[in-house]
């Protein structure tokens, strides 16, 4: 078409009003079966000039993207955008010269819901002369959305030991509740055979004591399995970490202060984002540092009386950086720490060396983990402490922004 145009602009001197009216109508065509070619594509296309003014925009770019009002041509194209991350990655783009790159953002559609867009910068360039950019935008919310799924079936795959272990744990229970249930018959029966005088009431009551007892530990146990297999409702967004790092160590310093343990975070920089469900996120970390606090004070109980605030020894340390296209959080205590026996179960439904505890903490923080595509390990050894490491993948997109070689990491300490 751009070799046509120029063979007709050489000879429009020419041609005929006939001629002249016919080319008009076959351009007029070609534009209109362009424009319609345009509206129907699902990626959105917003084309602009070096001046990042907008020459060209189709309707899967004004759906995906939330627009203030309709763009027109007479300002730049982040003016009119209402999300403030994708309009300073465009405005950064335009300012950088940066050209050949993509982002992932969350938006939150009118229905409460989370969309995945993914965008993409590249060069316009004709006759060898760059004239502005070319910005794709798709949907890639369903893609998210399999992934997500898929993670579930593979975490429904391990309800077989979980179901194992429940049928453990409600055989002892039905057991007793059978024997003293027996007893009480035979007593019954014995009372019927010979004087007819039932036994004295708080022989009946001790028996029926129990068995509500084991009533009570059976309906716990109920209780605890379905925490156990219901699926996470996971709201996942790309998030900094870092950010919610920073909240929950806010959150949680004073307690440990007050017990006179150190706690100190070293956080990297740049950090990029993770796709993340902030609240879940947040259920693990809380799970760690409790116990951490309980570890640290079970190795020096003179936590309680410590005084001045070093005293004890007691120190829990979270890190951070990037290895490998992976986001690190180590969580390291100097607390009691573990067996190998201990150490190989610590992640078992129903596992638990506390005398109160559920055995549930730690396997829903394997099982968030695992729902973020992540993985979790641990390192302990006993008198010395315990080591958490949990790495997340890094997003494609986010990758490239990442300068550093090999890792990063940056101190700060709370």
């Amino acid at each position: 078409m751009q070799e046509f145009s120029k063979r007709v602009s050489q000879k429009l001197s020419k041609l005929s009003n006939t001629q002249i009216q016919n080319l008009v109508d076959e351009l007029t065509s070609d534009n209109a079966c362009f424009e319609a070619i345009l509206g129907s594509l699902s990626t959105g296309l917003i084309i602009v000039d070096t001046a990042w003014r907008i020459i060209k925009l189709n309707k899967a770019a004004q759906r995906y993207i939330p627009f203030a009002a309709y763009p027109e041509d007479s300002a730049p194209l982040w003016t009119y955008i209402q999300d403030a991350d994708i309009a300073s990655f465009l405005e950064q783009c335009c300012k950088n010269d940066r050209t050949n790159c993509r982002e992932e953002y969350t938006l939150s559609t009118d229905g409460g819901t989370v969309r995945f867009v993914d965008i993409a910068v590249t060069p316009l360039v004709q006759d060898k002369n760059l004239t502005g950019s070319i910005i794709t935008v798709d949907d890639v919310s369903e893609k998210r959305k399999q992934e997500i799924l898929l993670h579930r079936m593979e975490a429904l795959a391990g309800l077989t030991n979980i179901a194992a272990n429940v049928a453990h744990e409600i055989k002892n229970p039905l057991g007793a509740i059978s024997i003293h249930i027996q007893l009480m018959q035979k007593a019954v029966k014995r009372a019927r055979d010979g004087d007819g005088r039932l036994p004295e009431p708080k022989f009946v009551e001790n028996y029926l004591d129990v068995v509500n007892g084991e009533i009570d530990r059976l309906n716990k146990i109920v209780v605890d399995f379905l925490m156990a297999v219901r699926p996470i409702s996971a709201n996942m967004e790309l998030v900094n970490p870092n950010t919610l790092l920073e909240q929950f160590v806010s959150f949680f310093t004073p307690e440990f202060n007050e017990k006179h343990i150190a706690v100190t975070a070293k956080l990297c920089s740049p950090c990029p984002r993770i796709l993340l469900d902030a609240k879940l996120f947040r259920e693990v970390i809380v799970n760690l540092a409790q116990n951490a606090l309980a570890a640290i004070t079970e190795r020096f109980p003179e936590t309680k009386d410590a005084t001045p605030f070093a005293a004890c020894g007691g120190k829990l340390t979270l890190e951070t950086k990037v290895k490998d296209d992976r986001f690190v959080l180590t969580f390291t205590d100097n607390g009691v720490g573990m067996d190998e026996k201990t150490l190989s179960r610590i992640f078992e439904p129903y596992f638990t060396t506390k005398a109160n505890g559920t055995g549930l903490g730690m396997a829903m923080v394997y099982k968030i983990i695992k729902e973020f595509s992540g993985d979790i390990a641990v390192t302990s050894a006993l008198g010395e402490g315990t080591c958490f490491t949990i790495t997340l993948p890094v997003p494609q997109v986010d990758r490239r922004l990442l300068t550093y070689g090999g890792e990063t990491s940056a101190g700060e300490s709370v």
